[in-house]
Parts: structure tokens; sequence; C-alpha cells
């Protein structure tokens, strides 16, 4: 009678097992919900807008590109300027003294305009 008493508890500590189990593995696959594809017909970076859509109006990039480059020269044109100012600035003051507060501003100012060139540039 023993031995039916122990089949029953191996038999039932399996069946919880394999229960417990199955909830688990049903609990896991129910949390990854798959991702949702997108529609192949939405717009994305590289095609903004769909085949038959008017086409966008906004500024002209020729223009903006004109514009722009017209700027960079002239910020250029101001950076060459300072630059020569820092260079007199410089050439003026003692090598072995310490340089006056208006050469260090000066050389903050060059780096901030050529800061900005920079970036202009690269939009």
């Amino acid at each position: 009678m023993s031995d039916s008493r122990r089949q029953l508890l191996v038999n039932f500590a399996r069946t919880v097992a394999i229960a417990s189990i199955l909830a688990t593995t049903l609990f896991v696959s129910a949390a990854q919900t798959p991702q949702p594809i997108p529609s192949p017909n939405a717009p994305t970076r590289n095609f903004p807008h769909r085949i038959g859509d008017p086409e966008p109006t906004g500024p002209d990039a020729k223009a903006i590109d004109k514009q722009n480059q017209a700027e960079i020269k002239l910020e250029v044109q101001k950076l060459s300027d300072l630059v020569s100012e820092l260079k007199e600035q410089v050439d003026k003051n003692d090598a072995t003294a310490t340089l006056p507060v208006s050469v260090v501003k000066k050389a903050q100012q060059i780096e901030k305009l050529a800061k900005q060139i920079k970036d202009r540039a690269k939009s």
C-alpha cells in the first residue's frame, strides 16, 4: 500500500511540475508581442512622400545654399581680420611677459566664430 501512495505522490509531483512549466511557457509567450510591420506605403526619411502626393513646398534649397555661402564668406573675412588683430597684439607684447586679457578675449572670439563657420558649413 505504501508503494501505491508513493507512486501517487510521484505522479502528483510530476503533474504539478509539468503544469508549472506549461504555465510559465504560456506566460512568457504571451508577454512577447510581435512588432508591427510598417506599411510599405508609409512615408520614411528617405522617401518623405508617396507617389502621386503633391510635391512638398518649402524654401528653395539653392537660394538657401547661396545665402549660406555668402554668410560663410563674410564670417571667414571677419575671422581673418580677428586673427590679424590678434597677431598684431601678440607681436606688440614682450614674449617674457604675460599676455593681457584682451588677447585672451580675442582668442575666444576667434574660437566662437570658427565654430559658427564650421556649423554653418555642415548644414
